[in-house]
Order: structure tokens, then C-alpha cells, then sequence
């Protein structure tokens, strides 16, 4: 906008200059056309200076209300971002919710066959306990008098035994009197207890899991892994002492279980939970890169599962905090 008063004074001095330069008797006629032609050329430059001017207000007023569009569209995308943060945080604990749920109810059907599984036992107990008296019956002679009680009615002497000579016990013909117990009766002993099976130790670990006896808890799963290290329920086991670890705040051992779920019974119920606790105690050792590979993993092999919902929440909590 500066330019142009240079550019009007410019003109003016090359007038001047024509205007000097005229010979004196140069008609008045040339004077006045010369005259209109600079009035014309300012004329020109004013409204040239007004366009410009014009042209630049809009100009900036196109600009204020470009930047308060950006403006509105950021906070609205910083809206809808922070919704869909909520929305997910609210998914994720939902979806945590229901794994707990889920778990809670596994972990109640096993507490009801561990209840199951010790009232079996006691009625096993009862049973053998009734065989034991039916077999100690059955050995009573059939007169119903035990062997080695006497006789309630008055002595009588044997036929053809001399008065004040001992009574042997026999006859003539040394046989053993009716009423006397057969020589080679013997009792009866109880039958001999055999290891308890799998789902039996399993059960009475569990039941003290879910009371907290966390040392008998731990004892009872490493017996059943040393009895029956290849069946599934050694998994369980497994899993549960890392739980057990995780909650006593021990999370380096606990990922060695979790490890043994992981690698020894690759079919078991377990390994998805396995694998998303996995991934916590790392997390809490800071290993966040082997975290984030273990939680990889789970969602590429269970993609569906409970676990493979938090799993995602996980990293995307990891990734806010890098």
C-alpha cells in the first residue's frame, strides 16, 4: 500500500518535467489535455489503491473464518477422540468384567466338585467302614454267642467221662462241640487304601486356594504335578500357582508357571488366562516389550475370547504411555 504514493509522486514530477519542458508558446489547449490525461492516471491509481484495499479485507476475513473452522473442527475431533476412549476403556472393562465373571464361575464349579469330591470320599469312608462291620459279623458262629463265651446254663458232664476228669472240649470221636467256633476263622482286615487320583488332589488344593491357605494350597498342587505331571490338571495347577504368586506379589515365579501352562499343555482351558497374566508380570517386572509380544500372541492364536478384548485394552494402555 506504500507503493503508491511513490508511483502518484513519480507521475506528478515526470508532469512537471513535460510541463517545464513545453516551449512558453505552447497553446493553452495542450496544457488542459495534458492536465485531464494526469487527473485520468490518478483517478486510476485511487481506485486501483481501493480495489487492492477491498481485495485484502476480504482476504483476511477469509482467513479469521478459515482458522476458526480449523479451530471448531479440532475440538470437535478431540471430542469424538476422547468418546472413543471412553467407549473403549468402557468395552475393556466390560469385557474384563465378564472374563472375571466367567473365571468366578469356573473357579465356583470347581470349588462345588471339590465339595462333591470329599463327601464321595467320606461316603467311600462310611462304606468301607460298613463292609469292615458286616465282614466282622459274618464271622460270628450262627448261635449268635461270640467265640470264647460260656455257656449260660448249668454245667452238664459228657457222656462217659469219669466224675472230677477235665472236659476236653471234644467227643468220643475228638470232634468240637456244637456250640464252639470253628478253629480257622480269621478276622477280617480292612481293605488297603490306594493313592488318591488326579481330580481328588486337584480338588483339595483348590478348595484351599479358594480359602487363601496359600502355602497348603501350593504344597497340594506340587504333589499332584509330581504324581501326574502328564495329566491336564497338572496345567491347572500350574496356572494357579502363578496366581498364587501373583498375588503374593512374587510376579519373576509366577511367569515361570505360567510358563509351564504355556509350554507343557498347549490344549489346556487355562492357557488364555495363563497368557494374559503372563503378560501382567512382565509388564510389572518392566519387560514391556516381551509384554507386548506375549499380548500379540494371545490375540493372534484366541482372537475371540475374553482375554484377547483386555489384551488389546493392555496395549493400547502401553502405547499411551510411550
Amino acid at each position: 500500500m506504500t507503493r503508491f504514493p511513490s508511483i502518484r509522486r513519480s507521475i506528478l514530477l515526470v508532469a512537471l518535467v513535460a510541463l517545464a519542458s513545453l516551449p512558453a508558446h505552447a497553446e493553452s489547449k495542450e496544457m488542459i489535455q495534458l492536465q485531464a490525461q494526469v487527473q485520468s492516471l490518478q483517478d486510476a491509481i485511487a481506485k486501483l489503491q481501493q480495489t487492492n484495499d477491498e481485495s485484502f479485507g476480504m482476504l483476511k476475513q477469509l482467513i479469521q473464518q478459515t482458522a476458526d473452522s480449523v479451530n471448531t473442527m479440532s475440538t470437535t475431533v478431540n471430542g469424538l477422540k476422547l468418546s472413543m476412549q471412553n467407549q473403549q476403556d468402557a468395552v475393556s472393562a466390560s469385557n474384563q468384567q465378564v472374563s472375571g465373571q466367567v473365571q468366578s464361575l469356573n473357579d465356583s464349579i470347581d470349588e462345588l466338585k471339590a465339595r462333591m469330591a470329599r463327601m464321595e470320599k467320606a461316603l467311600n469312608t462310611i462304606q468301607n467302614q460298613q463292609q469292615t462291620t458286616n465282614a466282622t459279623l459274618s464271622s460270628l458262629p450262627q448261635g449268635g454267642i461270640p467265640a470264647g463265651a460260656a455257656p449260660s446254663g448249668p454245667p452238664q458232664a459228657a457222656p462217659n467221662t469219669p466224675q472230677g476228669a477235665p472236659d476236653s472240649g471234644t467227643d468220643n470221636n475228638n470232634n468240637p462241640p456244637n456250640n464252639a467256633p470253628p478253629s480257622n476263622t480269621q478276622p477280617t482286615s480292612a481293605p488297603a487304601t490306594s493313592q488318591p487320583s488326579a481330580g481328588d488332589l486337584y480338588r483339595g488344593a483348590y478348595a484351599d486356594y479358594i480359602s487363601a491357605r496359600y502355602p497348603l494350597a501350593s504344597s497340594e498342587f506340587n504333589d499332584l504335578i509330581k504324581a501326574y505331571p502328564d495329566d491336564n490338571l497338572a496345567g491347572n495347577a500350574y496356572y494357579y500357582l502363578g496366581e498364587m504368586q501373583m498375588r503374593t506379589h512374587k510376579p519373576s515365579l509366577a511367569i515361570k508357571d505360567y510358563d509351564q501352562v504355556l509350554t507343557r499343555y498347549v490344549d489346556n482351558a487355562k492357557v488364555p488366562a495363563a497368557s494374559l497374566h503372563k503378560a501382567q508380570a512382565l509388564i510389572d517386572t518392566h519387560q514391556t516389550e516381551a509384554a507386548e509380544r506375549e499380548l500379540h500372541s494371545l490375540i493372534q492364536r484366541f482372537p475371540v475370547s475374553p482375554e484377547a478384548s483386555q489384551a488389546r485394552a493392555k496395549l493400547n494402555s502401553l502405547r499411551a504411555q510411550q
